[in-house]
């Protein structure tokens, strides 16, 4: 920041607090996560109710959005909140402001394991984007993209990906019409249908079909990671995201050792950047574990992965987490491989226990969009500041 400070030396007036923000924005992107964090500390210091109020939300966006991935959730709840209201309030529900206020709010809901509400948060953002700007927009594909992937994630247990892989189709139909075919924007997207195609496969019943997914798959997520490696380069946590999505292409494919470097190397990065404690973290360990338990019969380092990515899960989402269903299912399936029959059927009861706190879960009501928010900006940065760092629900 010595450039601005130079600048405000020499008298002229700098918004600092959007510099801030677009700077926390770029550290974000490279996964310098405590980077981008201290940038949004600074940027949410510099606001003022008498700033333009597009200013305010972007702000109370992006520091939302670095929150989550912090896992703070609680503090990433006041910031998206706010920033929801204050679209609303300002320019209402039919505009852009609002709509991206939407897909901020859709990825903390996603990630704090509200799936079913924010699928019809980020349905709400693409009908504002698609009205706003029509169909051949990059705003409209990237909405589409997002809810592509929370219907994926909505469905995984159903296998219902229709209505995944249709808006997985329109985002990348829009993204090659207006830019060329190797833009990182494409990365995202290609990945995001590798995995539906990859879950269709599997449920495929013809041999044929299942091959030809598989080899798509296979083709986009090669893509995605030839396209993130360019643009982030290898210590950066979309490139492990892709590294793993890998993995868990060649456990389809039955290319076990292969899954298996792949589902190493995510973890080792993912390690490097978050800690050995995060949610992305968990994610992988849980995949290296299923290749283990399924399909390598390493059912003594199976059996610690699992465990660890339970911790995590609990820690993180609370004993009703979604993802704890197919960890908990692969260590009763190990127990039952290995002749434990007092294990296994201590986790037949846990997961007996799970399905009932999931069943609550899906009963609670929706969350509404009129929350009760702090009355100015400045009161929400305090609130904001006021909460415990690196907390969880």
């Amino acid at each position: 920041m010595t450039y601005v400070d130079k600048l405000t030396t020499c008298g002229i007036r700098v918004n600092k607090a959007s510099l801030c923000s677009e700077y926390s924005t770029l550290m974000f992107a490279r996964s310098s996560y405590d980077e981008s964090y201290k940038m949004c500390c600074s940027a949410l210091n510099e606001l003022s109710s008498l700033l333009y109020p597009r200013i305010i939300i972007d702000v109370f966006r992006q520091a939302a959005k670095v929150c989550v991935v912090r896992r703070e959730f609680k503090r990433a709840e006041v910031l998206i909140k706010f920033a929801i209201h204050y679209a609303r309030e300002h320019f209402g529900m039919k505009h852009q402001v609002f709509s991206d206020a939407l897909l901020d709010y859709g990825f903390f809901l996603l990630n704090v394991d509200l799936i079913c509400q924010s699928v019809k948060v980020y349905q709400m953002a693409l009908d504002i984007r698609i009205s706003v700007f029509g169909g051949n927009n990059l705003h409209v594909a990237i909405a589409h993209e997002d809810l592509a992937y929370c219907c994926y994630v909505h469905e995984y247990s159903s296998g219902k990906f229709q209505a995944a892989k249709q808006h997985a189709d329109v985002a990348i139909d829009i993204i090659t019409r207006i830019l060329p075919h190797d833009h990182l924007l494409l990365a995202s997207s290609k990945r995001v249908k590798a995995l539906i195609l990859e879950e269709i496969a599997i449920d495929s019943h013809d041999k044929t079909t299942e091959e030809k997914l598989l080899a798509d798959a296979r083709e986009l997520h090669l893509s995605s990671l030839m396209l993130a490696r360019q643009a982030f380069g290898e210590n950066n946590v979309q490139t492990a995201k892709h590294y793993g999505n890998l993995g868990r292409l060649f456990q389809s494919m039955h290319k076990y050792q292969d899954a298996e470097e792949m589902h190493l190397k995510a973890i080792g990065i993912k390690e490097q950047l978050l800690g050995k404690d995060d949610y992305e973290v968990a994610l992988s360990v849980g995949h290296l574990a299923s290749l283990y338990n399924y399909d390598m019969h390493k059912y003594d380092e199976a059996e610690m992965l699992y465990l660890r990515s339970i911790a995590i899960g609990k820690r993180l989402f609370g004993n009703g987490y979604s993802g704890l269903e197919y960890d908990y299912r692969g260590l009763l399936r190990l127990y039952q491989s290995r002749g434990d029959a007092e294990k296994a059927s201590e986790y037949a009861t846990v997961l007996h226990d799970w399905n009932r706190l999931r069943d609550r879960k899906h009963n609670e009501s929706e969350v509404p969009l009129d929350f009760k928010v702090p009355e100015t900006c400045e009161a929400a940065v305090e609130e904001f500041f006021r909460l415990p760092g690196r907390g969880s629900l």
